[in-house]
């Protein structure tokens, strides 16, 4: 496949190429050099809350599709581990369960809950064992709060991703934050994962699209500010006070009536803060032209539930889905193969594209 360029003056800029949205064969390249590269949302730390606690579960179901395991070990320490035994690829752990060890039920491999092989029946005479690559592979782990990532293969260190965000909300206290799963959702979309995110990347088509949303946003104050390298903000400022953050004087945004913080994190992450609390928003690759995308919601405020640009979210993902569906349909037209940005209001879609032909090109 040919590269993808994008010009890094939006001005001049076409978008990406449409291929991207159309072509199996671009669709396989992001497997390995987008998700793999990049980090991933496992969930929070709850989900391994005593020593000794284990949680299996697969890296983006269907298409990186990599068995996995959290561990939290008797220091108390998190682990993630390839969930895959060493000896002949048996999954070593089905469900979440609490245990001293790990042991595969194949042939009864033992492993410590850090992946450090411990023991394995009739292999005395086997030379050079064992060795470094008999102990389960451990990836890396970023805890920013309670919330958990992964990456396959880090290229990039997780402050490139996630610094500028948790700087301008670190005023919040996120450990009040309580995950509420009857308040989560998910959805298939039959549009690209790319299409998704960035229509989520800028508030041009609320006006248009978002008619609820529009009532409560300030859409002329709407603002999009790009965080170099790999993630980016968009500020929703509120036409009053009503319905928003009581900001600290130590915010940036002290003095402004800030009803959203919707960020960002390459490739395909959403944290949107409200002042209820936060919807993390996972977009997961399904085929080319498919997707789904889970909500995860963390209640901060409960009596600021159903408020202000906070409300109404099941509404809005309906106007969204709808939208990029028919834009996924438009862009297999033989006509069509790049738009052009607005300078004032694509910044952060032309940002994307810069960043997806960046990882493309390597």
């Amino acid at each position: 496949m040919p590269g993808f360029f994008v010009d890094p003056d939006i001005v001049k800029a076409k978008t990406i190429d449409s291929d991207f949205y159309t072509s199996d064969e671009v669709f396989e390249q992001c497997r390995e050099k987008i998700f793999a590269s990049s980090w991933q949302f496992i969930g929070n730390d709850a989900l391994v809350k005593d020593n000794g606690e284990v949680y299996p579960f697969t890296l983006l179901h269907g298409y990186l599709d990599e068995p996995l395991l959290l561990t939290k070990d008797k220091t108390g320490e998190l682990n993630v581990l390839s969930n895959v035994c060493t000896h002949r690829g048996n999954i070593v752990v089905e469900k979440a369960c609490k245990q001293a060890n790990l042991r595969c039920r194949y042939h009864g491999r033992l492993f410590n809950l850090d992946g450090r092989f411990v023991s394995m029946p009739e292999f005395k005479e086997v030379e050079n064992f064992p060795a470094k690559d008999d102990n389960l592979p451990a990836l890396s782990l970023f805890k920013w709060s309670k919330w958990l990532f992964t990456s396959l293969n880090p290229i990039y260190p997780h402050d490139l991703f996630f610094r500028d965000m948790m700087e301008r909300v670190s005023w919040m206290p996120l450990d009040e934050f309580k995950f509420q799963p009857e308040l989560s959702r998910t959805f298939h979309i039959k549009a690209n994962w790319a299409l998704y995110c960035e229509n989520y990347l800028e508030g041009f088509h609320i006006p248009f699209v978002h008619a609820g949303l529009n009532a409560v946003i300030d859409f002329g104050e709407y603002a999009t500010e790009l965080f170099f390298p790999y993630s980016s903000l968009q500020l929703g400022l509120a036409k009053t006070d009503k319905d928003c953050f009581d900001l600290p004087v130590s915010s940036p945004d002290h003095g402004k009536n800030v009803a959203a913080y919707y960020f960002w994190v390459f490739p395909n992450m959403m944290f949107n803060f409200y002042p209820w609390g936060l919807s993390v928003n996972v977009v997961e690759p399904v085929s080319v032209g498919e997707c789904g995308v889970k909500f995860f919601s963390y209640v901060w405020d409960e009596s600021k539930l159903d408020k202000g640009a906070g409300a109404g979210l099941d509404k809005v993902e309906q106007e969204d889905e709808e939208i990029v569906e028919n834009v996924q349909r438009g862009v297999r037209s033989r006509f069509y193969r790049h738009g052009r940005y607005s300078v004032t209001r694509e910044q952060g879609t032309h940002h994307f594209h810069r960043i997806l032909s960046e990882f493309m090109n390597k």
